[in-house]
């Protein structure tokens, strides 16, 4: 098993990848996210190659980087996470009563163990370098929410690391109707995808 690291400071995406059997470095990214796009499968799929790079370029020896990025998206509109206990009571206004989507994207980059004088190179001209990508879609249906609901889940601390202001796997999970998809998807890492494209990378 090669050195696996994980460019999320996520404690969430850390578990799942636990749950799998993959204990990994924890090295987050430090870019700042740009949001260019209103596409969000086209958005995911590049900020997590952005971080994966960004962490790959500062890694030494033999290593797989894993990146992701997910996002809400509701009737056009992208959802990423709320600034503060206000916006995640907009947020959670608009997903109440409605079906939206978790776009993930996950990039993979695996690094060859070499010499010092290609890793002084940057990522992009590196010898050996073997990148993978890929993005999951999970349809979730959010039931009607009062009020009072939407206040005090909003003013909890539960939805402000989340995509869209809220943890399905939390508090959360009694407002949600159903999904259709991948479950850890909506968490923030598809995992039984995540791992096949684990194994895949190794055969390019």
């Amino acid at each position: 098993m090669h050195r696996i690291i994980l460019a999320s400071q996520s404690p969430r995406r850390r578990e799942i990848l636990r749950q799998i059997g993959i204990e990994a470095e924890i090295i987050p990214s430090a870019l700042e996210e740009e949001r260019d796009t209103d596409d969000p499968e086209e958005l995911v799929r590049k900020l997590s190659f952005q971080k994966a790079a960004d962490v790959a370029a500062r890694v030494k020896g033999e290593a797989l980087v894993i990146a992701a990025d997910t996002v809400v998206h509701l009737e056009g509109e992208i959802l990423g996470k709320p600034w503060d206990h206000r916006e995640a009571g907009e947020m959670l206004r608009k997903l109440s009563g409605k079906t939206h989507y978790v776009y993930t994207g996950v990039s993979l980059i695996l690094l060859p163990e070499d010499g010092a004088e290609n890793q002084k190179l940057p990522l992009s001209e590196r010898a050996g370098v073997k990148k993978l990508g890929f993005t999951e879609r999970t349809e979730v249906s959010i039931c009607r929410l009062t009020e009072e609901e939407i206040r005090d889940y909003a003013e909890s601390e539960e939805p402000m690391d989340k995509a869209g202001a809220y943890g399905i796997q939390g508090v959360f999970s009694r407002y949600v109707r159903g999904i259709n998809g991948d479950f850890y998807n909506v968490m923030g890492l598809p995992a039984s995808h995540l791992y096949h494209m684990m194994k895949r990378i190794e055969q390019l």
